[in-house]
């Protein structure tokens, strides 16, 4: 599905569907953050609660598990973006070539 990192292929190399219309746009981002935010504070009082480890042990963990996750979730989050426009037949998928722009 991806060419790269993030750049989505313009085919499918299984089935051929076109795919160089898609718009995830900002939605992976945010989606991520969302998904990161919502594993990283929890993890972040828990360690403070239970060992109290100084601040500067909290910035290189954090920073670290935060970029990790963002980094790692991020392609799977749009190619699920894209996969549900697909499902919906949104911005082009509804196969009459409109590519959704109003």
């Amino acid at each position: 599905m991806f060419n790269s990192y993030l750049k989505i292929a313009d085919t499918c190399g299984q089935c051929g569907e076109e795919l160089h219309h898609q718009r995830a746009d900002d939605a992976p981002p945010y989606f991520t953050m969302f998904i990161v935010g919502h594993i990283v504070v929890p993890l972040v009082l828990v360690v403070e609660k239970l060992w109290a480890p100084p601040l500067s042990i909290h910035f290189m963990l954090w920073t670290a598990v935060t970029l990790s996750l963002t980094f790692a979730l991020m392609p799977a989050v749009k190619g699920a973006i894209v996969g549900l426009q697909w499902a919906l037949r949104m911005h082009g998928f509804d196969g009459t070539g409109d590519n959704g722009d109003a």
